[in-house]
């Protein structure tokens, strides 16, 4: 669920964010009517937006754009961690996405505010206006993390030049590819999409990668989170998967209190999943067996077969072991659709 904020700064604008919030189900919405909640008269801006820039998914503005654009810029932080920041005139005739139109999501956000309100959106970005591909919208869409954020202009500036923007791919293509974009191997700006990071095909490459990685963990009792988290950062860095592609940490249900694994998921808030001995046991591949493990826990692997286990996919790498533990990631099957 989105979590927004509305901010309106007179009676005209706090009566359209009351409207506004009644026509986005689906949100989680709060309202800032600055000039009728006496509890807000006397607050600053800046901290109340400095606060939301940094907890909340989308910021509206209902008034002039100078008073956004004023107030978000002392807290900008880059293309891949602002939020989206939408402003609205008080008399909700247009919608303007003004900050992470892409990536944040405010251009759709413009687009759901507007046909809710029967405002006119207007959009600026040139790859929506000329309608062509928006790479980072279609990453965000179909749940593929930007790897490197600053080259997402090259793959935009080629469309915009009438370019061919190559593709590359790990999963099978289910549907027509965008307009200009191609499969194909080389090439000056390309896109490649995998839960590995570590070619560059193309002159430009940006690689996308699925949140679809699971990290299959064993470990002697009470070791330290931070061995637990170099472990598995080394083997990650060593296999070219970006951090983004990580979905889960999975193990053997006896260690599922382990103090340094659960740190180690709060860290990086990710889900753990716990498998017994019998279900690990039945996991289909070919793994590498350790007798000391099969005497101690009663199944002869626990990293490899809960990695796959928890991904019903396949190893991508198999048992790394260091300093009492040991790592194994797995990759959930997917599919691309751009349609």
């Amino acid at each position: 669920m989105t979590h927004l904020k509305i901010v309106s700064f007179t009676p005209g604008g706090d009566a359209l964010s009351l409207r506004l919030r009644k026509t986005l189900p689906g949100m989680l919405l709060q309202r800032y009517a600055r000039s009728t909640d006496p509890s807000l008269r006397h607050t600053e801006l800046r901290r109340f937006t400095q606060q939301a820039m940094f907890d909340c998914g989308g910021l509206v503005f209902i008034g002039a754009a100078g008073i956004a654009v004023r107030s978000v810029a002392p807290f900008l932080r880059g293309k891949a961690e602002d939020p989206a920041v939408v402003v609205v005139d008080e008399q909700g005739k247009y919608v303007i996405p003004l900050l992470s139109g892409h990536l944040g999501g405010a251009n759709a956000l413009a687009v759901q505010i507007a046909a809710a309100m029967h405002a006119t959106p207007v959009l600026t970005t040139a790859t929506d206006v000329n309608g062509l591909f928006a790479v980072d919208t279609w990453a965000k869409a179909h749940g593929f993390e930007v790897c490197e954020t600053d080259r997402i202009r090259y793959v935009s500036s080629a469309l915009l030049r009438g370019e061919t923007v190559g593709l590359r791919s790990d999963f099978p293509v289910c549907t027509p590819l965008p307009q200009g974009v191609a499969l194909q191997a080389e090439g000056g700006a390309g896109i490649v999409l995998s839960v590995r990071n570590g070619d560059e095909p193309f002159t430009h490459t940006l690689h996308l990668a699925p949140r679809a990685v699971w990290a299959g963990i064993g470990c002697r009792k009470g070791v330290a989170s931070g061995t637990l988290e170099q472990v598995l950062l080394e083997v990650l860095e060593r296999e070219h998967v970006p951090l983004s592609a990580l979905c889960g940490l999975a193990t053997i249900d006896i260690k599922a209190e382990e103090p340094g694994l659960r740190a180690l998921a709060a860290k990086y808030r990710l889900p753990i999943r716990v498998f017994s001995a019998g279900e690990l046991q039945s996991a289909g591949g070919t793994f590498t067996p350790s007798a000391f493990v099969r005497q101690t826990v009663g199944v002869d692997n626990v990293c490899e077969r809960a990695a796959v286990c928890a991904s019903d996919g396949t190893l991508i790498s198999s048992k790394a072991a260091a300093n009492g533990v040991t790592v194994a990631l797995a990759a959930e099957k997917r599919e691309v659709h751009f349609s």
